[in-house]
């Protein structure tokens, strides 16, 4: 691989990294804005957790699809496997 090819898939995973802590960043700050006005406004009722379970759910489907990515059925994954296959039909 290039030297090129390998810094813009560098540079790229970078920006998914990045955009996933951007992400996190924000959802904490609104929560704790959140939770802080819910507190002032109506304490009786404890809406935020609403919310923030829900956006919750995606911060994790979005740290897995950073963090996680390529490791299960990724294009080596599948070079693996046909390789191994293949020396498997040759016995």
């Amino acid at each position: 691989m290039e030297d090129i090819e390998k810094y813009k898939k560098a540079k790229e995973r970078i920006g998914e990294i990045k955009s996933f802590y951007v992400h996190l960043i924000t959802y904490t700050i609104v929560n704790v804005a959140m939770v802080i006005y819910n507190l002032i406004v109506t304490p009786q009722v404890l809406w935020f957790v609403w919310p923030m379970m829900g956006w919750g759910i995606g911060i994790l489907v979005h740290a897995l699809s950073v963090f996680l990515k390529g490791r299960l059925f990724s294009k080596d994954w599948e070079d693996k496997k046909i390789k191994e296959l293949m020396e498997k039909d040759q016995l």
